[in-house]
């Protein structure tokens, strides 16, 4: 089968499915991986024969796009702060708001001319945030913690990959009563989607990317922020900064729920979309 043909078939199993350019992505994206051909060879190289052994990984790839399964989970790979990621069921896929709490941090560091401090990740996950401000932050000493064993397997290889250290903990933050040292920064982009939410959320988010990282009840929706705040305030050196990833909706009674924990300097500020997404607290002793 010719590139164009296999071009074709793909367009067309998956077209009452997603749009249009959400496909031509996914083609993209998958013949990169599989063949090494950037997006503008695809056309170039229209009547190039695909061999049997490529056509069956577009087979299976598609089988599990039809299934709404996210392209970075079936390439096992994305892209976060310029660096690549494995990631799989147990990990989040990092989103790109995320990286502008990453790009707030570093800016702060890196203005305050800080050098040899300590910098905490509380729910690393796939390790994007730790292993993001530790390939930026030469200087920093970073550490990070997840309840969850697996994808603290898949954040030790994803500092591996890009060459940096970074010091993991198999920690549930909801149950621990202490951190391992102290820290000038401690960032966290914990669980904060309630479960009234659902509705407005895709299908392969809800699907397939792990539950236990994105929701929380709606009765407590604040209960990892009110934790890790509470413990922040006994982990963080004097005028120590605790950054957060936020639920939109949830702004204004997280930043009342921080004054009242202890924390009186709250900035929050909005991601790329204009949503309510990131906020820092300066603890003042």
């Amino acid at each position: 089968m010719k590139l164009k043909e296999l071009k074709h078939n793909f367009t067309e199993t998956l077209s009452e499915v997603y749009p249009s350019e959400e496909i031509q992505s996914f083609f993209s994206i998958l013949s990169e991986k599989y063949l090494n051909l950037a997006r503008v060879q695809i056309t170039l190289e229209a009547d190039k024969e695909i061999d049997s052994t490529i056509l069956k990984k577009f087979e299976t790839a598609l089988a599990r796009l039809k299934k709404q399964e996210p392209i970075q989970y079936i390439v096992g790979d994305t892209e976060f702060y310029s660096l690549t990621f494995n990631v799989n069921k147990n990990t989040l896929i990092p989103r790109p708001e995320t990286e502008e709490l990453v790009d707030w941090i570093i800016e702060d560091s890196v203005s305050e001319k800080r050098s040899n401090y300590s910098i905490l990740d509380i729910g690393t996950g796939s390790g994007c945030i730790a292993i993001s401000l530790a390939k930026n932050l030469t200087s920093a000493t970073v550490s990070a913690l997840d309840y969850s064993f697996e994808a603290l397997k898949t954040a030790e290889e994803n500092a591996k990959l890009n060459n940096v250290t970074v010091q993991f903990f198999q920690k549930d933050i909801l149950k621990v009563g202490t951190l391992p040292q102290q820290y000038d920064v401690i960032v966290s982009n914990p669980p904060y989607v309630r479960e009234l939410e659902k509705l407005e959320m895709q299908s392969n988010v809800l699907d397939h990317e792990p539950a236990s990282a994105l929701f929380v009840s709606n009765s407590d929706p604040l209960l990892f922020y009110r934790t890790i705040a509470r413990l922040s305030l006994r982990y963080l050196k004097p005028n120590g900064k605790l950054y957060f990833e936020i639920n939109e909706y949830l702004s204004k009674e997280l930043i009342d729920s921080l004054k009242q924990e202890g924390y009186p300097n709250i900035e929050l500020r909005k991601d790329f979309r204009g949503k309510d997404r990131i906020l820092l607290c300066r603890k003042s002793k």
